[in-house]
């Protein structure tokens, strides 16, 4: 019998009917929202990385060693959850433009939370430059006790090997082996990486489709080969926060997770934001599956590779997170659920 860390991984694998039923596809999901720290996949991605860097000697518990990460709150939230549990403390750096209910767990987890302007990658105080400088100064300062660990989850390797080794053959394994394509967005890139590098190595002609949210330049990254459409004017990209109201995916900068699998991505969808909200609010009414933004894009960019593909295939994708974590937000604009709409599925994906 473990410890919290047994509660990570094995989630089950479901089948979203109503979805399945519309498309003629067998639409199947990963509820990672039931890992039992964070109630994310990040569980998965937090752990690898603390271990990791306690095996390397980076970390040593109950020695006042201070774990920093910049995250946009998943990350964050599984973080102090396994910090606690392993004798660490946690410093998080975070937008503050994203759901204030993600800063008020990490505080009631005994978290330290700075909420930080959304910048520029190329700004000292964009939130994963300003954990990573901290992360430096504690482990200078003769006054702080312990260390400094700066976490990179969007660089570490630890992050993908966390799916190559659990999400992937986990979904290998509940699938039988037997699964037309893989649909996930990406905010670091780890779990499209991890779990494509699983699936291709055990079935190479499963296809593996991105699914962007608006505002986000992996669309184009996989499409075009760079951040952004060749047909845009210069100068019109946005160079900070990505324009959407999707919290966990979608990035306008190349991480060392995403590109270390992007050659195994074949394609990838984008989805807005109205199609998201009209996603999310379809799942609830329909399968009473209550989730946040990434995975309504997930479920979304699944139906539309389902009318590409047409009837008669498996498609696998992630639900990430609760819907709990998105009241002030995401779900304040797709307001409360009451009756069965009449909204039909092709309405639902209108951009």
């Amino acid at each position: 019998m473990g410890g919290l860390e047994s509660c990570i991984g094995n989630t089950p694998l479901i089948r979203i009917n109503s979805l399945s039923k519309e498309t003629g596809c067998e639409i199947l999901a990963k509820a990672e929202f039931l890992n039992g720290c964070g109630g994310s996949p990040k569980d998965r991605v937090a752990l690898s990385i603390i271990e990791k860097a306690e095996k390397e000697g980076l970390l040593v518990p109950d020695s006042g060693d201070m774990v920093y990460e910049g995250t946009v709150g998943s990350t964050g939230i599984s973080l102090a959850t396994i910090c606690r549990a392993k004798g660490y403390k946690a410093h998080i750096c975070m937008p503050s433009d994203q759901a204030q209910e993600k800063s008020d767990l990490l505080l009631k987890l005994g978290a330290i939370v700075e909420r930080v302007p959304p910048a520029s990658i190329i700004d000292p105080m964009h939130f994963v430059n300003r954990a990573r400088s901290l992360a430096t100064e504690h482990t200078s300062s003769s006054e702080k006790p312990g260390r400094g660990f700066f976490v990179d989850q969007f660089e570490s390797d630890a992050n993908w090997r966390a799916h190559f080794e659990g999400t992937g053959p986990e979904i290998f394994e509940q699938c039988g082996g037997l699964l037309d394509a893989f649909v996930a967005g990406a905010g670091t890139g780890g779990t499209i990486t991890g779990v494509a590098k699983f699936l291709k190595s055990n079935l190479p002609k499963v296809k593996i489709v991105l699914a962007d949210p608006q505002g986000s330049g992996l669309f184009n990254r996989i499409k075009y080969g760079v951040m952004f459409d060749p047909r845009e004017k210069e100068g019109t990209r946005r160079r900070h926060q990505v324009d959407s109201i999707v919290e966990g995916i979608g990035i306008n900068r190349v991480t060392a997770n995403f590109e270390t699998g992007r050659h195994l991505v074949d394609d990838a969808i984008r989805v807005t934001d109205e199609m998201a909200l009209r996603m999310a609010r379809w799942l609830v009414e329909r399968d009473g599956i209550f989730v946040g933004s990434s995975s309504a894009v997930n479920c979304a960019a699944a139906v539309l590779l389902a009318e590409q593909l047409g009837p008669g295939h498996r498609i696998v994708t992630i639900l990430c997170d609760s819907g709990q974590r998105h009241l002030s937000k995401f779900w304040a604009m797709a307001g409360n659920v009451g009756g069965e709409t009449m909204l039909s599925l092709q309405t639902v994906l209108e951009p």
